[in-house]
């Protein structure tokens, strides 16, 4: 009797009608249970049945069955069980989610942009797409006001790629450091970069022949072992060079396809004229700088890419089209948004080439300028060139047509225009052109014009500029706080944004601050940072908390040395440009110029405030400021001034460099604080500064000279003994002796040079001397010299000095101690109280405690002497004392004047006869006061003037009366920024000081001041409207060219 199996095992199956129904439920459960140890291949399976020698059954094949006596088995067998179609498709769903998750992990690998791996970036460094920006580029766009803070805004606008819209299963979430690169060059300062791309990868879904995985499926490869052949090192070098040979051929062919191609593309040999039609044979790289570097044509129209390459604006334009949106030179990203025109200067000289007409029977030679004139009278000759084809081939650029061909180019967009407005505006053109223009704006980031011409089309007006804004505050001393009360103030009450919030007034000073102009040192500075966007710094950085076991508890504040010379002559760049001019130079001279800068530096006392809070500071200061004398540049075989100052003494030419809250005394301190400072100055006295000045790099040199010194302060930072020592004078070795015996004859003999000597003298004493001895031998030194003066006589001082000597000599004549030299102390006290009643009641001077120079201009005068003669009975003591102080203002002239040659040239032709005779009247007619003694600055006066005067041509021009002017100013702008914590309110301070000293701002003040003067008037009526009266005046003021 034959048993029925189930057809999964290999025997004959009966028909489904008469099949058992359980039989399917057992074929599934069969299936089910035992399908994954049933899964062979058909291969494995017929190598199996060969190979079983047992003669065993396998699953997958059917057994015989006897149906016959004979035993004879059937030839037909079951074919290879086939996994259910469920299955099949879970396993290829599975195969499909592995590749797509390789595919994602593949992506990861790579750049966004430029499809490059970031295994083989020389930088390891990767940044999200889909992020914001990091921080140094955040301080760039900032720098540069722009408002994008997301990398998606900067890849758009650099790479003209959309990544808001990205796919992670498609694109990748990161891009390399390489574009990061790009995009930070492209908004930081202009100059090559290369890109390796003409455009940026697109990316597609996973494949099964994904470019993406089959490159990283081959990168995974192991490369064949080459043979180590052992060759000789000739060999190798041959090897070598040739192949090098024919790289650099495979380069020069591959760059000279390229040129060809990109002339082919520019195809202008018709229409441009060739350089040799030049009149004149210049160099060759003067002729290439001149040429466009796609046709080598003569530059027509030319256009200036954001990597300075110049170009025929149709040539780069249709390179732009057709080889793809970068520099054909250089590579660079370029668009043609990023195009413009060159500067002026450069447009000047290529005007004025002098060219050939190319003409038949026409030799006349014409600068390109009037090429197109001259070309009009040669209608029929076909062998002229047309540079420029208004109307024609090439476009011209819109701005530069006519009205009338604007009109003609812009027909069709006003017809459409005008279609729109009717329909949708009511008519309204001008509404529609205005808010197209704006939204252009808008889309380039360009929110400052944006935002005018929205006040413009709400009828609120543009309101003032920031840097008006700015220097209206600054010159006000107006704190944050009461600039924006005001602000608001005239905001509600006019209805018009007239003044500018802060954070536009914070941008607009930043352009004026030290550390925004990039410039570079050649050769490099010496201990100086190549770095040039530095502010203001610590003065105090990288010291110790003490120095030399003396707490250093003071705060300073100061800018680099040559970031501030940068900062002032980029804010006299006007006045260098139109000095130029005034002298009949070319713009483009490059220099080298000479610059001249005189050094300040004194202390301030009583600054403390009584408010606020924060660290114990000492209650005196020391600014150290410098001035810029003079500039000149060297012109063939002589010398041209370009700038000189015309008010050096003023406090608006005195830029504060450093300043400190501490004494000047303090040897130790101002030694800590300073020497960074005269480290910078000494390294920039062997280099050269390269800046870029109206569009043209220039270089400059400096020459330094420390002259705003008062004689205490050149006393402490030259190493010499105080005041009261015997040595009386800082320029000559004389002692108080040997001047008041010999009050005219002296010469300058010290400088920094030898007090460096005599110091190293007096701190080794190589002689083994005794101490008086080993004084006299350096002459005074007894401390190192760490900043280098110029032997001279500070003007202001010097007055002061003398007057307070006058002074003081007016009390000893009421007291007549020519006759009675040994009076009291009480006697004293009561000549002096005589003298200040007196001079109170009959020239309106109160007494003071110190004499200051206020005080000293309004003693220092004939009628002083006039007034202090009714005090005295003897009238040979009134001709001796006239004659003395008409003798010294006869002298004084000659010191105060910033140029005595021009000023007072008869005062100083007689300047050695009044000393003589001013000195020979203190040794008779004044013996008992000058006896064996004589002041410091009485010294200076009759000694040293004509020397210094032969040496620098003026004394009053290198005084510290600047540096003193500025000390009302410390206080102002302290009291302005008053706040809790010292160490910001110094840098407020030190910006505010530097914002009042800006020649920029200066000449909107000046404009406003001559606004006032002018007499003004207001309208009654139209101050019911304006009840502050600022718009018509605000309005006038903007509108005038400062």
């Amino acid at each position: 009797m034959a048993v029925s199996l189930p057809p999964t095992l290999g025997l004959s199956s009966a028909p489904d009608e008469i099949q058992h129904p359980h039989l399917k439920f057992a074929e599934w459960k069969f299936k089910l249970f035992r399908v994954r140890s049933l899964e062979k291949a058909p291969e494995e399976a017929q190598k199996e049945k060969k190979d079983s020698s047992e003669g065993k059954l396998s699953l997958e094949q059917s057994p015989a069955v006897p149906d016959k006596a004979g035993g004879e088995k059937p030839a037909s067998t079951q074919p290879a069980l086939k996994p259910h179609p469920k299955f099949l498709k879970k396993s290829h769903d599975d195969v499909k989610a592995r590749d797509k998750a390789i595919h994602q992990a593949n992506l990861r690998h790579l750049c966004r942009i430029c499809g490059n791996s970031f295994n083989s970036a020389e930088h390891s460094r990767r940044y999200p797409v889909h992020g914001p920006v990091d921080g140094k580029t955040q301080v760039l766009l900032r720098k540069k006001e722009k408002r994008a803070t997301s990398w998606p805004d900067l890849i758009a606008k650099v790479f003209r790629v959309d990544v808001k819209a990205d796919v992670d299963s498609i694109h990748p979430t990161e891009f390399c450091h390489s574009c990061w690169t790009v995009m930070y060059r492209k908004f930081s300062a202009p100059c090559e970069v290369y890109f390796p791309r003409n455009a940026t990868v697109e990316w597609h879904p996973h494949t099964p022949s994904c470019d993406v995985c089959h490159a990283t499926r081959r990168g995974l490869k192991r490369k064949g072992h080459q043979p180590n052949v052992q060759l000789s090192k000739k060999l190798k070098m041959v090897l070598d060079r040739a192949r090098q040979a024919r790289r650099r051929k495979r380069r020069a062919q591959v760059r000279i396809r390229g040129k060809e191609a990109m002339k082919q593309v520019a195809n202008c040999s018709k229409i441009h004229l060739g350089t040799e039609l030049l009149a004149v044979d210049f160099p060759a790289h003067f002729v290439k700088s001149i040429s466009c570097q796609i046709c080598e044509h003569i530059l027509a129209d030319p256009v200036e890419t954001s990597c300075k390459h110049v170009f025929c604006r149709i040539c780069i334009l249709r390179c732009l089209k057709v080889m793809g949106s970068y520099c054909p030179s250089c590579r660079y990203p370029c668009f043609p948004t990023d195009l413009e025109s060159p500067v002026k200067s450069f447009l000047s000289i290529l005007n004025s080439l002098v060219v050939r007409c190319p003409a038949k029977e026409c030799n006349e030679e014409v600068t390109l300028e009037k090429y197109n004139r001259h070309v009009s009278g040669h209608k029929d000759s076909k062998e002229t060139f047309v540079h420029i084809n208004k109307g024609g081939r090439p476009r011209q650029h819109l701005l530069s047509l006519t009205r009338r061909a604007q009109k003609h180019r812009l027909r069709e967009l006003k017809l459409q225009v005008k279609a729109f407005a009717d329909k949708e505006e009511g008519g309204d053109v001008k509404s529609v052109c205005l808010t197209l223009f704006l939204l252009a704006l808008r889309a380039r980031n360009e929110h400052r014009q944006a935002d005018e011409l929205e006040a413009v089309m709400q009828g609120r007006g543009s309101g003032l500029q920031p840097a008006v804004c700015l220097a209206i505050r600054v010159n006000t001393f107006l704190s944050c706080s009461q600039y924006h009360k005001m602000y608001r103030t005239v905001k509600a009450i006019t209805g018009r944004q007239i003044f500018q919030p802060l954070h536009a007034l914070r941008n607009a000073e930043k352009a004026l601050l030290p550390g925004y102009h990039p410039f570079e040192w050649q050769p490099p500075l010496k201990n100086v940072s190549s770095s040039t966007d530095v502010g203001i710094i610590d003065g105090l950085s990288g010291l110790s908390s003490s120095v030399d076991d003396y707490p250093v508890d003071t705060i300073a504040k100061r800018f680099r040395y040559d970031s501030a010379l940068v900062s002032a002559l980029m804010d006299m760049e006007e006045d260098i440009l139109e000095g130029m001019r005034a002298q009949d130079l070319d713009d483009y001279l490059n220099g080298p110029f000479t610059v001249v800068v005189k050094e300040s530096c004194d202390g301030m006392g009583d600054v403390s405030e009584k408010h606020g809070s924060g660290p114990a500071v000492p209650e005196k200061a020391v600014r150290f400021s410098f001035t810029v004398m003079k500039i000149t540049i060297a012109h063939g075989s002589q010398t041209v001034k370009v700038f000189e100052e015309a008010k050096p003494n003023s406090e608006l030419c005195c830029k504060p460099l450093c300043l400190m809250l501490a004494d000047e005394s303090d040897h130790e301190t101002l030694t800590a604080i300073l020497s960074p400072l005269i480290a910078e100055r000494e390294a920039m006295k062997s280099s050269e500064l390269r800046l870029e000045m109206g569009g043209i790099l220039r270089t400059f040199k400096f020459i330094f000279r420390g002259t705003g010194y008062d004689e205490k302060l050149v006393r402490e930072v030259e190493g010499l003994e105080a005041s009261g020592s015997v040595y009386i004078c800082t320029l000559c070795d004389a002692t108080r002796l040997e001047a008041s015996q010999n009050l005219v004859l002296h010469s300058i003999t010290r400088s920094h040079a030898e007090n460096l000597e005599r110091y190293e003298v007096w701190r080794s004493n190589p002689y083994h001397e005794s101490v008086e001895e080993l004084r006299d031998r350096v002459k005074g030194v007894s401390a190192k010299p760490f900043i280098e003066t110029v032997p001279s006589i500070d003007a202001l001082h010097c007055d002061i000095g003398n007057a307070a000597e006058f002074y003081k000599l007016f009390q000893l004549e009421i007291g007549e101690v020519y006759k009675n030299p040994n009076a009291s102390r009480e006697e004293r006290k009561r000549w002096q109280a005589t003298l200040d009643k007196h001079l109170r009641k009959k020239m309106n001077l109160k007494p003071i405690m110190r004499m200051n120079g206020n005080f000293a201009r309004k003693l220092m005068t004939k009628e002083t002497v006039d007034a202090v003669c009714e005090l005295l009975p003897s009238k040979e003591r009134h001709e001796a004392l006239r004659e003395l102080m008409d003798l010294y203002l006869k002298m004084k002239p000659v010191w105060r004047s910033s140029c005595p040659a021009k000023e007072c040239p008869e005062s100083l032709c007689q300047y050695s006869f009044n000393s003589q005779r001013f000195a020979e009247l203190l040794s008779t007619k004044f013996k008992y006061r000058y006896e064996g003694k004589i002041t410091n600055y009485f010294h200076k006066t009759l000694a040293h003037v004509p020397e210094i005067i032969e040496r620098d041509g003026s004394i009053g021009a290198w005084a510290s009366e600047g540096n003193e002017s500025g000390n009302k100013l410390f206080r102002r702008f302290r009291k302005m920024n008053a706040r809790q914590s010292k160490c910001y309110e110094m840098e407020d301070v030190l910006k505010h000081h530097w914002l009042y000293t800006s020649k920029y701002l200066q000449k909107f003040m000046n404009a406003h001041n001559a606004l006032k003067n002018s007499g003004f008037a207001v309208d009654p009526q139209a101050s019911l409207e304006d009840p502050l009266g600022l718009e018509d005046s605000l309005e006038t003021q903007d509108s005038m060219e400062f």
